[in-house]
C-alpha cells in the first residue's frame, strides 16, 4: 500500500512538472518547439500543425472512446462525492487484488449512489450489473452506458397479480416439493414452470416445479418456504432468460475486467442485509467452469451517515476476498440439486463475507444504540478502521447476547439501553452531539438561574455570532442564486420519489435509500441549465463583452463550490454556539448543565457492564485484531450446530 501510495505521488509529481515545462515552453518563443520548427520550415503554416493535431485528437478519442468516457465518468463523480458528502472515508483497499478479474458484491443501501462510490474509491474500471428498468431511464442509463455496465431484466420490475388467493403446504422431507393450492386461481394459463410467486407483503419468490392443474402447483422447498394456511394474494413473477447477461459477464471476466453486483437485487433502507440472490454464485462457478478463473470475491461495505440528507458522510470498507473451493465444481456441473446446495455454500460464504465489512443490526433503533455506546465507550477519538471496529463488536456482542437470553435481556441490560436511547434523545432534542457534551464538562463556572451574562461572557457568544454572519453572507450570494434553487427543487423532487418508491417496494421501511440519488440525477440536470440561463442573461442583460461572459460563466462552478463549503463552515459553527445560545435560557441551561453529569455516570455503567458480559463473548471481547470473516463462518457453524442439536433432541422426544 505504501509502494502504491509512492508510485501515485510519484506520478502527481511528473505530471506538475510535464504540465508546467509545456507552459514555460508556450510562453517563451525562443523555446517554443512550434515556433522553431516553423521558423526552420517557413512554407508550415500554423494551421497545417493545428490541423494535424485535431485529427489525431479525434483518432485517439474515437479509438479509445470507452477507456476515455469511463475516465470522465469517474473524475466527474469524484466531484459530485466531494459536493454532496462531507466525508468518504475508504478501508481496506488492500484487500483488492491488484491484477486480473474481481467480483466486487456491495450492499445495496443508497440506490445509485452504492455504484458511484465504489467507482470512485477502487482504482479497478468495474462494470456493473444495472437492472433494465433503470437502463432505460434518461440519464441514468446514459451513465450506465459510459460505464460499460450490463443491463439485466429482472423478474419483479415485470411482476403482475395472479388471480384468486392460495395456501401453501411445506414438505415435510428435505428435497420433496411443497404444495400450493389455490381458490379462483388460473395456474394453467397464468404460470409456467419456473415461474415464481410471491406472497402478498413479502419479498422472496416461490420458485414453481411443476403444474399440476388450475388450482394446484408444486415449488421448490427453500428456506423461504413456510405452511400458509390463511389464504393469501399473490404475485406472479415470469422467468427471465439470463444467458445472454452471463455471456456477456463472463467475457468481461475472461478479458480481465471487473464486475459490480449488487446481490441484495434491489435497494432499501433496512440495517441489515436481505437475502441474497443466486446470480453472483453461477457467474463465479460458471467463469471456473468455462475459463478455469477462480475469480476473487470482493465484499464492498457501505456503511452511510445520514445517507439520504446532503453532506452526509460515508465509510466504504473491502474485505478479504472470498474463493470458490475447487473440488466442489464437479458438484456444480452435475446440476440440480447438488448444484443447487454448493451455489447456495457460496452464497452464504458471500453473505458472511458482506456482514465482516457492515454493521449490521435488527432495527435502526439499535443501530443508534450501538452507535451512541461506541461513542461513550471510546476513551478518545480513534481511527476510522477503529471506530468501524468497535461498532461491529458492539453490534455482534449485542446480537448475539440477545440470542441468548431468548429476546428477553436482563434488567440492567435494559435499563442501559433506555438510559442509552435517552440520552440520544436528549441530545437530538437540544440539537447537539455528544462532543458538545464533552466541552461542557469542563466549564468550571457555575450556571445560576439569572446566569445569561455569565454566560455571554465567558462564552464570547457576540463574537462567536458576529462570526457566523459574516461567514454565512459570503456564502449568501452563491448560494441563494446558484445552489438554493437547484436544492430546493431537488429536495421536492426528491420526497415525491421516495414515495412512489415506497408504494411500489415490499422491503423498504421509509425509502430514503432513493432519495440522494434523485437529488443527485435532477441536479445533474439543473445545474448546467442554471448555468446556461445566467449564461443568457450575462449575453442579454448586460454590456459584457464575450471573454468576460465566457469567463463568468466559466466560473460559475467554483462560486456554487464555495457556497457550499462556505455554507458548511457556518452551519459547523452554528452548531458548535447552539449549546452556549441555548444556555441564555433558564429551562435549556438546566438540561445541557445536567448533561455531563448524566453522560459520566452512564458512561461508568456502560464500562462496567461491558466488563461484566464481555468475556462471555470471546474473541469479540479479548482479540484485538479480528478477523471478521472468519468470525462469520465460525457463528453460522455453531448456528447448524445448535439447530441439528436441537432437531436430534426433537426426535428423542417423539420417539
Amino acid at each position: 500500500m505504501a509502494f502504491n501510495r509512492m508510485m501515485s505521488e510519484l506520478d502527481a509529481t511528473r505530471a506538475k512538472l510535464a504540465l508546467f515545462t509545456v507552459i514555460i515552453l508556450l510562453a517563451v518563443d525562443t523555446v517554443n518547439p512550434i515556433k522553431i520548427f516553423m521558423h526552420v520550415f517557413p512554407i508550415v503554416q500554423p494551421w497545417h500543425i493545428a490541423s494535424i493535431c485535431v485529427v489525431v485528437c479525434l483518432y485517439i478519442f474515437i479509438s479509445e472512446m470507452k477507456e476515455l468516457l469511463y475516465f470522465a465518468v469517474k473524475v466527474f463523480f469524484h466531484s459530485i462525492l466531494s459536493i454532496f458528502f462531507r466525508e468518504v472515508d475508504v478501508i481496506g483497499l488492500d484487500n483488492i487484488p491488484k491484477y486480473g478479474p474481481v467480483i466486487f458484491t456491495g450492499n445495496h443501501a443508497n440506490q445509485f449512489i452504492d455504484g458511484v462510490t465504489i467507482l470512485a474509491t477502487c482504482q479497478h474500471k468495474i462494470s456493473y450489473l444495472v437492472a433494465d428498468k433503470s437502463w432505460k431511464r434518461k440519464v441514468v442509463g446514459n451513465i450506465a452506458w459510459a460505464m460499460g455496465a450490463v443491463p439485466v431484466k429482472r423478474a419483479q420490475d415485470a411482476a403482475s397479480k395472479g388471480t384468486g388467493v392460495i395456501t401453501i403446504s411445506r414438505a415435510a422431507e428435505a428435497g420433496s416439493n411443497s404444495i400450493v393450492k389455490g381458490e379462483g386461481t388460473m395456474f394453467l394459463t397464468e404460470v409456467g414452470k419456473g415461474d415464481k410467486l410471491r406472497l402478498s407483503g413479502t419479498a422472496a419468490g416461490l420458485k414453481i416445479m411443476n403444474i399440476l392443474s388450475d388450482s394446484e402447483v408444486e415449488i421448490e422447498t427453500t428456506e423461504d418456504v413456510a405452511n400458509v394456511s390463511e389464504p393469501i394474494a399473490f404475485d406472479i413473477l415470469k422467468r427471465v432468460d439470463l444467458s445472454e447477461v452471463y455471456a456477456k459477464v463472463l467475457d468481461k471476466l475472461a478479458s480481465g475486467g471487473c464486475i459490480g453486483i449488487f446481490p441484495e437485487g434491489g435497494s432499501h433502507d433496512r440495517t441489515d442485509l436481505l437475502p441474497l440472490k443466486v446470480g453472483v454464485a453461477l457467474i463465479a462457478y460458471s467463469a471456473l467452469e468455462k475459463d478455469d478463473l477462480n475469480v476473487p470475491i470482493v465484499p464492498v461495505g457501505l456503511n452511510y451517515f445520514r445517507a439520504h440528507r446532503f453532506r452526509g458522510r460515508a465509510i466504504v470498507e473491502y474485505g478479504r476476498p472470498t474463493y470458490i473451493s475447487p473440488s466442489t465444481l464437479d458438484a456444480f456441473k452435475k446440476g440440480g440439486a447438488e448444484r443447487r446446495e454448493v451455489c447456495n455454500e457460496l452464497l452464504m460464504r458471500i453473505e458472511e463475507a458482506m456482514r465482516s465489512v457492515l454493521v449490521t443490526t435488527p432495527d435502526f433503533q439499535s443501530l443508534q444504540m450501538i452507535y451512541t455506546a461506541r461513542r461513550l465507550y471510546q476513551r478518545k477519538e480513534p481511527t476510522t478502521l477503529k471506530k468501524q471496529d468497535l461498532n461491529r463488536r458492539f453490534a455482534e456482542g449485542y446480537k448475539e447476547l440477545l440470542l441468548r437470553a431468548g429476546g428477553n435481556p436482563p434488567k440492567e441490560w435494559t435499563d442501559i439501553q433506555e438510559r442509552l436511547l435517552a440520552y440520544q434523545k436528549e441530545l437530538d432534542e437540544l440539537g447537539i452531539r455528544d462532543r458538545h457534551v464533552r466541552r461542557l464538562a469542563h466549564e468550571t463556572y457555575d450556571i445560576e438561574e439569572d446566569a445569561g451574562d455569565i454566560v455571554l461572557r465567558e462564552m464570547k457568544v457576540p463574537s462567536q455570532l458576529l462570526h457566523l454572519i459574516v461567514t454565512f453572507l459570503l456564502a449568501m450570494v452563491p448560494m441563494l442564486t446558484l445552489n438554493l434553487p437547484v436544492g430546493f427543487i431537488a429536495r421536492i423532487y426528491a420526497e415525491k420519489r421516495r414515495k412512489k418508491a415506497l408504494e411500489a417496494s415490499r422491503v423498504k421501511i421509509r425509502a430514503h435509500d432513493v432519495m440522494l440519488s434523485e437529488k443527485v440525477i435532477l441536479c445533474i440536470v439543473l445545474v448546467p441549465t442554471l448555468w446556461i440561463i445566467y449564461g443568457f442573461v450575462f449575453y442579454f442583460c448586460t454590456d459584457l463583452d464575450g471573454p468576460s461572459i465566457a469567463l463568468a460563466v466559466i466560473s460559475l462552478p467554483l462560486f456554487s463550490y464555495y457556497g457550499i463549503m462556505t455554507a458548511e463552515v457556518g452551519m459547523i459553527n452554528l452548531r458548535d454556539i447552539r449549546p452556549y445560545f441555548m444556555r441564555l435560557f433558564p429551562k435549556n441551561r438546566k438540561r445541557l448543565a445536567a448533561l455531563p453529569e448524566i453522560r459520566q455516570k452512564l458512561q461508568a455503567d456502560l464500562r462496567s457492564l461491558v466488563k461484566e458480559l464481555g468475556p462471555s463473548l470471546g474473541e469479540i471481547y479479548f482479540k484485538k485484531d479480528l478477523n471478521w470473516k472468519e468470525l462469520q463462518l465460525k457463528k453460522r457453524m455453531a448456528s447448524a450446530t445448535q439447530a441439528s442439536s436441537a432437531d436430534d433432541k426433537s426426535h428423542e422426544k417423539e420417539e
